[in-house]
């Protein structure tokens, strides 16, 4: 029995960093993911106890649309030029997940977590994640829920008006995760015509504002929701 389950660490380090490039921010992910892992191989070597730190990134992306590493680059309806017209950038990254869109009015959430921490399992750790945004959307009166074999936040399953308001891709590696959740919340959906999103022909994109009938939605309302619900499902505690 691992004396490291004596040191587990349910803080997580909250950050807001507000509307940044997204290569910028996928390398400040990596950085913070590399830093939890090379402290597990360190504890694991040298037989030491040091508790390992957790993250969650809030982050507005300009314009850029990002492949998985299992998705069809055929996904993308755009070329090279069409993109720069559309002021878009395009990059294969090392999530799951096919290819989505990320844009101003979309809230993205990065939780860098030792799961080691909380509970060791991938399969829950997305089912939180897609509870903590089904939760935040029901405080607006939205009914959300979860498509069989589909990642993600979709309204409407099982009707023909079927439609996603969050994707979510990961990646996780000893037990450490990255990536995570996009929220449509003021966004341009006129953006997701250039992809077919997620792979999933056929079914439609929604933004919470477009749900509600407004103009616009109070994003940093919908962040204090999103921790608040993470916070009790994951049992833990920000700071920041």
């Amino acid at each position: 029995m691992r004396s490291l389950q004596l040191q587990m660490n349910k803080t997580i380090q909250l950050q807001d960093l507000g509307n940044k490039d997204y290569k910028a921010t996928w390398e400040y992910q990596e950085e913070l993911f590399k830093a939890i892992v090379d402290l597990k191989i360190r504890n694991r070597r040298e037989e030491l106890n040091l508790p390992t730190p957790n993250h969650f990134l809030f982050v507005e992306h300009p314009h850029v649309y990002t492949l998985g590493k299992s998705g069809d680059l055929s996904n993308l309806l755009l070329s090279e030029k069409q993109l720069e017209a559309k002021g878009a950038t395009f990059y294969k990254i090392n999530r799951g997940g096919d290819i989505t869109y990320h844009g101003p009015g979309q809230i993205v959430g990065y939780p860098i977590l030792d799961l080691e921490n909380f509970f060791t399992d991938i399969h829950k750790y997305l089912r939180f994640l897609e509870e903590a945004i089904i939760l935040t959307l029901a405080e607006y009166g939205i009914i959300s829920g979860r498509s069989e074999g589909e990642t993600g936040v979709w309204l409407g399953v099982g009707t023909p008006f079927a439609r996603k308001i969050c994707a979510m891709g990961v990646r996780a590696s000893r037990w450490v995760t990255m990536h995570g959740f996009a929220l449509n919340v003021n966004a341009d959906l006129g953006y997701f015509d250039n992809i077919i999103p997620c792979g999933i022909r056929g079914k439609a994109v929604t933004s919470l504002n477009v749900e509600l009938g407004v103009e616009k939605v109070n994003e940093s309302e919908v962040k204090e929701k999103i921790v608040k619900h993470f916070k009790e499902l994951f049992e833990a505690e920000f700071s920041s």
